[in-house]
């Protein structure tokens, strides 16, 4: 008779743990962020920054959840994550598509320089005589990351189109590399002609002994004020943090005023390579290089 006493009290305490669980499931949350190097590398990279908003919004998780290219839009779609952080395209997409809104822009470190702009490289071996100028390229074989990689393509496929060379029909060869390293060493090898990745690899590449800059030939090469890199491109602004449309602007408020504060030698920035945050910069250049290539968010069905 006496264990049927104790059966309110366990009913209570279990009834007390469900409660709990779920208040803390409720206070939990997730930043989506493109694992474009793999899972492992997102989360060594990202993680502190979750744990740096932990510590500076009491009440609040952040859980840092990694996607790959191909599961950004639906888990944004889906309500799978309250934030998120991807490329300046992939972003716009989302805005387009599900009313996805920046709320802060990472000022990258590269190089040690604080940068809140990017572009792309377009290039070719210095010793390859037949292209000079990006006309040249037509009927030259072509590597770029991602057909869904901003600087790693999109940028270049822009200036591409402005001197009337379209990639599908003028190129003898287009493939995609996967890796921005990948592309590199395919045109040092001589496995295609020309090739395009995003600003500072070739430099990041170039510290760390894998290349020779001067075995390079930059194509279109554009100059940006207190713009460290070579580049064959407008810039763009940098990754941004967005919130999903579900979201609560209050929250995502605090978020920002946190991110702000970050300082370049707390150890979430050093864990990300960036040396702080900014309000959200104007992506308005973004949506029309995605127009006018009828990429991201305005891509033609036939396509």
């Amino acid at each position: 008779m006496h264990r049927f006493r104790f059966l309110p009290v366990l009913f209570v305490l279990t009834l007390f743990t469900c409660l709990t669980a779920n208040s803390f499931a409720a206070d939990t949350v997730k930043i989506g962020v493109l694992a474009k190097n793999g899972p492992v590398k997102a989360m060594k990279k990202w993680k502190a920054t979750g744990d740096y908003l932990t510590t500076k919004l009491p009440g609040k998780r952040f859980e840092i959840v990694p996607l790959d290219f191909d599961a950004v839009n639906p888990a944004i779609e889906a309500g799978q994550v309250d934030f998120f952080l991807v490329n300046s395209s992939m972003f716009v997409t989302a805005k387009v598509r599900y009313g996805a809104k920046a709320v802060a822009t990472m000022i990258n470190s590269r190089q040690g320089q604080p940068l809140k702009a990017f572009g792309g490289v377009i290039f070719t071996l210095d010793e390859n005589d037949a292209i000079t100028q990006i006309g040249d390229l037509r009927g030259k074989s072509f590597m770029a990351v991602k057909a869904s990689s901003f600087g790693g393509w999109q940028m270049a496929y822009k200036e591409l189109k402005k001197a009337g060379i379209d990639p599908n029909a003028d190129f003898a060869k287009m493939e995609f590399g996967g890796k921005h390293d990948n592309v590199v060493y395919a045109v040092m090898n001589g496995a295609v002609e020309a090739g395009t990745v995003r600003t500072d690899t070739l430099e990041r590449m170039a510290a760390s002994g894998e290349i020779d800059m001067e075995e390079f030939k930059i194509i279109n090469t554009q100059k940006h004020a207190e713009f460290p890199f070579v580049c064959s491109t407008p810039l763009y602004p940098e990754w941004p943090l967005a919130k999903t449309a579900h979201t609560d602007d209050a929250l995502a408020a605090e978020i920002v005023s946190a991110l702000k504060a970050m300082t370049a030698d707390a150890a979430a920035a050093k864990a990300a390579k960036v040396v702080g945050w900014v309000d959200a910069l104007d992506y308005a250049p973004v949506e029309s290089l995605q127009q006018a290539l009828q990429v991201g968010a305005f891509q033609l069905a036939q396509n």
